[in-house]
């Protein structure tokens, strides 16, 4: 009720929980009893407020709203009492909840120790297991030394002990021979001793046995001659023997040269039927001899089926289908006894011609035999015999004969142009007349890599003509595949042979090798697999890596580069390009050349 005394009017009430500053120290002198008089506490005191209070409570009592006035300032002191207690409320409030925040932080700072305490718990866990770890290592190295130590140590002792045997050994052998020159030095000496001193009596000796063997032989003579002279004297005394010994001496001479005569005679048939000519360098037919060294052979292809004449050979799709057709018309017409027809074969080396004659004529049942061109020159006056035996030999077969002549340009060339010995143009010649016509016994076929040089008879006789190029992107990556699985991956899944392979991915890598092989030949590629397979042979542990099928590749790849330059020469155009190996390849621009319609 301070407003009733008009105390701090003008001002606002501090709340309850400040305490009320003290007033102001009064300034230094003041008015009456002068500066030095001390005043007293009531020296400062302003009567005016509690004039007006008291003039104010008279008012108040005076007016008829006083109990109203009374009530309002009781509900106001209520007010601010109630005002006063929920800030006290508040304020406990705060109070437990920075208690309950405390509490809180205090359980995450145990949490975040509790758990930097397990992590220091696991990594000294971790460090134990390390050091138990590393001193477990650390004894079995010391215990590998120590036998390894040890090891040495026997092996040392075990090569001390053979050394000193074999010393032993040599010492009574140097011992042993030393007698032993000795002894026969001592023999030697008594012998030559008892020799000199029986030197008379032993030449006594050889003289009375060559005198004895001289009058032996001489009534051997005697007695011999006398024998012979009484027969030969008897003989020619009796007519009838006379004439019996002469004819028989006749039949005898008739009876050789008969016997020999039909001796040469069996001898040819026998050749022709079951022998093999000499130019002739092999053939599926069954001779004497091979039947002989091998039965149990000769009875597995007596027994053999027929197989498929691409088995095993990888074409481009449009030669494949022709190659087809032409070995479903051969088997066909063997087996209508029909007429043969002349096949020409020709393109680079090794793109599959031999290989695909001989699946041609297992495919058709017929007998196969191969001669190359190269044998037929260096025969000379003997070429026309033995190309009639050959022809002759192809007739007797039952079977039907595929008669494969590789290399054939090296003796069919042009008779007008090329400039070929007298004796080679007879065996042309021959070979002209025993192929004018087609057979039923026989097939021809020719290969060539130089087909325009043919003689043009040559070219008449030919039906069909077939042209193995080098095998394209597809063609290459299955015969990648094809040697891959046969020389590489057959033997080290085998178990049998001492070859492993590394992890990679083949497919990937195969693929990979056919874009690089671009140029190589089937036969090439062959060889690549061989390479790798001896690359893993000549390892020490026997493991074929992608690495090393990288470093064939490329060593196989740069003798291919070598060989087209050895091919075209100097006098090629080369246009040089960057190979994707990093190897300098060489695209050559080969001069202009007849086409096939020119030619054939």
């Amino acid at each position: 009720m301070s407003w009733l005394f008009g105390l701090n009017k003008g001002q606002p009430e501090a709340p309850p929980e400040f305490p009320v500053p003290p007033p102001p120290p009064p300034p230094a002198g003041g008015s009456g009893g002068g500066g030095d008089k001390p005043k007293d506490k009531w020296s400062n005191f302003d009567p005016t407020g509690l004039e007006r209070a008291a003039q104010a409570a008279k008012e108040l009592d005076k007016s008829r709203h006083a109990k109203e006035a009374l009530d309002l300032a009781r509900m106001q002191e209520q007010s601010v009492q109630m005002e006063h207690q929920t800030k006290i409320k508040e304020y406990e409030a705060a109070v437990e909840q920075l208690k309950g925040d405390q509490l809180r932080i205090q359980g995450e700072e145990r949490r975040k120790t509790v758990g930097e305490e397990t992590k220091q718990h696991q990594s000294r866990a971790q460090f134990q297991d390390r050091l138990a770890r590393q001193r477990y290592e650390d004894q079995l190295k010391q215990q590998q030394a120590l036998n390894e130590d040890n090891l040495r140590k026997q092996e040392d002792s075990v090569l001390k002990q053979e050394a000193m045997r074999k010393a032993t050994i040599e010492h009574e052998m140097q011992l042993r021979h030393k007698n032993e020159l000795l002894r026969v030095e001592a023999e030697s000496k008594a012998r030559a001793r008892v020799e000199r001193e029986n030197a008379d009596i032993i030449r006594e000796q050889i003289r009375l046995k060559a005198a004895e063997h001289r009058q032996t032989v001489l009534e051997t003579i005697r007695t011999a001659g006398a024998v012979f002279g009484e027969g030969f004297r008897a003989f020619v005394s009796d007519w009838d023997k006379v004439t019996a010994t002469v004819a028989g001496l006749t039949l005898l001479a008739v009876g050789v040269y008969s016997a020999r005569n039909a001796t040469a005679v069996a001898g040819r048939y026998i050749e022709a039927r079951l022998g093999k000519p000499s130019l002739v360098r092999e053939t599926s037919r069954i001779t004497v001899a091979e039947a002989i060294k091998h039965p149990i052979k000769m009875s597995k292809r007596l027994t053999s089926k027929p197989q498929d004449a691409l088995e095993g050979v990888v074409l481009s799709p449009n030669l494949e289908e022709r190659v087809r057709d032409i070995a479903i018309a051969t088997r066909n017409t063997r087996q209508n006894k029909g007429l043969y027809r002349n096949i020409l074969m020709y393109g680079p080396p090794g793109t599959g011609k031999t290989l695909f004659a001989k699946k041609l004529a297992v495919h058709s049942g017929m007998d196969y035999a191969i001669m190359t061109g190269g044998d037929v020159a260096p025969m000379g006056r003997e070429g026309v015999t033995a190309m009639h035996k050959v022809f002759d030999w192809a007739n007797t077969s039952r079977r039907g004969l595929l008669l494969f002549v590789d290399e054939a340009d090296a003796f069919l060339r042009k008779r007008s142009t090329e400039k070929i010995s007298e004796e080679l143009r007879a065996t042309l010649n021959a070979f002209l007349y025993r192929t004018g016509e087609q057979s039923n016994k026989f097939m021809m076929v020719l290969a060539s890599n130089q087909p325009e040089q043919f003689d043009w008879a040559i070219n008449d006789r030919i039906d069909e003509i077939v042209n193995f190029a080098l095998p394209g992107p597809d063609e290459r990556e299955r015969l990648v595949r094809l040697y891959f699985d046969r020389y590489v991956l057959e033997p080290a899944t085998g178990g049998r042979q001492r070859m492993k392979l590394a992890q990679f991915d083949y497919g990937k890598k195969c693929s990979d090798i056919a874009k690089r092989a671009e140029g190589m030949s089937g036969r090439e590629i062959s060889k690549l697999g061989v390479a790798w397979q001896a690359a893993a042979y000549s390892s020490e542990d026997g493991v074929l890596t992608e690495a090393m099928i990288d470093a064939r590749v490329d060593d196989a790849m740069r003798q291919h580069l070598q060989k087209m330059d050895w091919l075209h020469g100097p006098s090629s155009t080369h246009i040089r390009s960057t190979h994707p190996m990093g190897l300098e390849s060489r695209e050559v621009l080969p001069k202009r050349t007849m086409c096939m319609s020119e030619i054939f």
